[in-house]
């Protein structure tokens, strides 16, 4: 082009990096139903609630995640951030209290020393 203007790219291939994890969170913030079907509404929260997120890119120093596993984190320390117009949630591996997947054995702890 002659003018100077660039095209820019729709959808840059994307490498998380060190340690990262980046998270789509399952169903919106707010109002929730329990198990026996009732609806709770957002201003019902009592202190801490942690959530549950599906990795979908993992950076090259994680262990204990793959993608498409289901996290636990705390919402609290999230670092949101926009991909090709769908909102995700940073955050480091260790900011992961659980992993939820078909791979983890029963008689793990889930630890590692």
């Amino acid at each position: 082009m002659s003018d100077g203007a660039r095209t820019v790219p729709e959808a840059l291939p994307i490498k998380m990096l060190h340690d990262r994890v980046l998270v789509e969170i399952e169903g919106a913030d707010g109002e929730r139903t329990s198990t026996g079907g009732i609806l709770i509404p957002a201003t019902a929260q009592v202190g801490k609630r942690l959530v549950w997120a599906r990795a979908v890119g993992i950076g090259p120093h994680v262990r204990s995640i793959e993608v498409g596993d289901r996290v636990l984190f705390e919402p609290e320390d999230r670092a949101e951030v926009e991909l090709h117009g769908a909102s995700y949630v940073l955050m480091r591996e260790r900011d992961v209290h659980a992993v939820a997947s078909t791979r983890v054995e029963q008689e793990s702890s889930g630890l590692y020393l």
